[in-house]
């Protein structure tokens, strides 16, 4: 405990200042585009705070284009596969594209050829970083499983998650089971990548992953035993990761995560852990994600101008100054050259002495191998077991009501054939909308039902809550009882607060809401809806039992709704 304590002190000892490119207003974007040159880039969340601090001194330096005109560089931070899919529909247009790894970037460009026929980014992408992808554990489990001296792989962690007494096979049976979590491969540039690696194990292979290897009877058994033992999914794991720090080594053992995301947990949260995180560098391969800087130089959007300003930050962000104070921001450069130093270092979670030269690089899908493995892992995870619950009171007309009706129809429709449904809309008093179940069964006949919602009458909510907590305990316990593990979810969305239930909120918080103690628990993500939501009351019953608190209205409700399918 002396051990940990110190690691602690020292974690809290090297916390980088956060830094943002500021937001542009409209009027400021016309001043600016009138003058100079505006770059906008859309650059993975993991390497925020560096590209960040970079950007502010390129834009302080008042660098120009070869015609003289100042160049202003923005800065979004986008999850790699959310911004490929706002990419492709039209809802993001930056000048630079930097995710996580180049197969999204593949894949975007094998769609854009579909329409238009050509490329999206016909110019090279060069690497900007080297962000290794792996497991953040706690640090006595880590060292229990040999870390960090003796190589861990996925070998060890299936055989951790098979075995009957979970963590006792390993001389410590009062952790129980193994408990992990990992970001959604459809969103996570992580949650590909560790799951492509899944994949390669399975096949025995470090390069050379085929679709036919994703598919194999091997490939499916190893996903399966890994989806058993998973027991929360997220949109990044930062989320992940801000779990474990709030409920500690009991709720979740492991997550997938990188090598900066840990490194920074360690630092800024450090006085909150129960104990210290470990970055685990899987023996079976390691993913360098390079973020590849790419300039949009096919889409209509992008001038010439702006791709000569896009090459221009681009030599900058490489130039070997910038690449040294990436180490700062725990992002190791992709200049072999520059030294690595604290925090990339043992005492803050990492183990140096990992290199591309020591461990071996695990090649990057293939468009077609990373779709079949999201296809793979889609269907080997738990089904879930979903309630949805809606507020038609006479305050949600308009487009309140029908924006969220509308969303929640694809909700459902986004679900799998394997998972169940279930809505309850909830005035002055809670009424099921339809016969819930399987989605194959009754899937569509609940869309439509849900069509016909219209606002009228109070806010039951509190008695909304408690019968549908009820009701998913009561499927839960089906499931027990055949054997068929799920994840459980329920979905609030309210616009006001409570007029009209039965039951107190105290009442609801005490006697109806799951404790969040355990991972297998049910989960309620709450959408506060409009301005008139009590966000206060729709936050702490999303934190109590460890799902997310969403805020919006009519205008990105659907996107809210398609964050909380990446949760289950």
């Amino acid at each position: 405990m002396v051990l940990v304590v110190m690691l602690l002190s020292i974690y809290k000892t090297f916390v980088p200042p956060p830094t943002e490119t500021p937001e542009l207003t409209a009027s400021a974007r016309e001043t600016l585009a009138a003058t100079g040159v505006i770059i906008d880039v859309a650059s993975s969340n993991t390497k925020q705070n560096w590209i960040n601090a970079v950007a502010e001194q390129f834009n302080a330096d008042g660098h120009t284009t070869s015609a003289g005109r100042q160049i202003f560089v923005q800065v979004s931070h986008v999850l790699s596969g959310g911004s490929q899919q706002a990419i492709l529909s039209g809802t993001l247009q930056p000048t630079v594209w930097s995710p996580g790894e180049y197969s999204w970037v593949e894949g975007a460009n094998q769609v854009w050829q579909d329409r238009t026929g050509h490329a999206l980014v016909s110019e090279h992408c060069l690497p900007t970083a080297n962000a290794p992808s792996g497991l953040a554990m706690w640090r006595p489990m880590a060292e229990a499983l040999g870390w960090p001296d003796t190589p861990i792989g996925w070998g060890d962690l299936l055989a951790l998650a098979n075995a009957d007494d979970g963590w006792g096979s390993v001389g410590h049976p009062e952790w129980g089971a193994f408990q992990f979590g990992h970001v959604h491969p459809d969103f996570s540039n992580v949650g590909l990548l560790l799951l492509s690696s899944l994949a390669y194990h399975a096949a025995g292979k470090t390069a050379g992953l085929q679709v036919t290897d994703v598919y194999s009877d091997p490939a499916q058994t190893a996903f399966r035993q890994l989806e058993l033992k998973t027991y929360h999914y997220g949109l990044q794991s930062r989320d992940l990761l801000d779990l474990m720090v709030n409920r500690g080594p009991s709720y979740l053992h492991a997550v997938t995560t990188s090598e900066a995301e840990t490194l920074r947990t360690n630092a800024e949260r450090g006085d909150r852990l129960r104990f210290p995180l470990a970055f685990i560098f899987l023996s079976d391969g390691t993913f360098w994600s390079e973020h590849p800087y790419c300039i949009l130089s096919e889409a209509e959007w992008v001038s010439d101008e702006q791709q000569d300003a896009a090459r221009i930050f681009r030599d900058y962000l490489l130039s070997p100054s910038q690449q040294d104070i990436a180490v700062n921001y725990y992002i190791r450069p992709v200049n072999q050259q520059s030294p690595l130093h604290a925090p990339i270092a043992l005492e803050y979670g990492t183990d140096p002495r990992v290199t591309q030269a020591t461990s071996p690089a695990l090649e990057s899908p293939s468009a077609d191998v990373a779709n079949a493995v999201r296809d793979v892992f889609h269907m080997t995870k738990k089904p879930a077991a979903v309630l949805l619950i809606l507020d038609t009171s006479g305050s949600m007309g308009g487009d309140l009501i029908t924006n969220a009706v509308a969303s929640a129809q694809n909700f459902i429709r986004r679900m799998s054939a394997r998972d169940e449904v279930y809505v309850l809309g909830f005035s002055t008093t809670p009424v099921w909308i339809g016969q819930g179940g399987l989605i194959s069964e009754v899937g569509e006949t609940i869309v439509q039902n849900v069509g016909g919602l219209y606002a009228d009458g109070g806010t039951a909510l509190h008695d909304a809550m408690c019968m549908a907590v009820a009701t998913i305990e009561d499927v839960r316990a089906r499931h027990d009882a055949a054997g068929e593990p799920h994840l459980y979810g329920i979905v609030l969305l309210s616009d006001g607060g409570d007029t009209s239930s039965t039951i107190t909120e105290n009442q609801m918080f005490e006697m109806c809401l799951p404790d969040g103690e355990n991972a297998d628990g049910v989960k309620v993500f709450t959408i506060s809806y409009g301005q008139y939501a009590d966000q206060d009351l729709m936050t702490r019953i999303a934190r109590r039992t460890n799902g997310k608190p969403f805020q919006g209205g009519p205008d990105n409700i659907e996107q809210i709704y398609s964050a909380i399918s990446a949760e289950q």
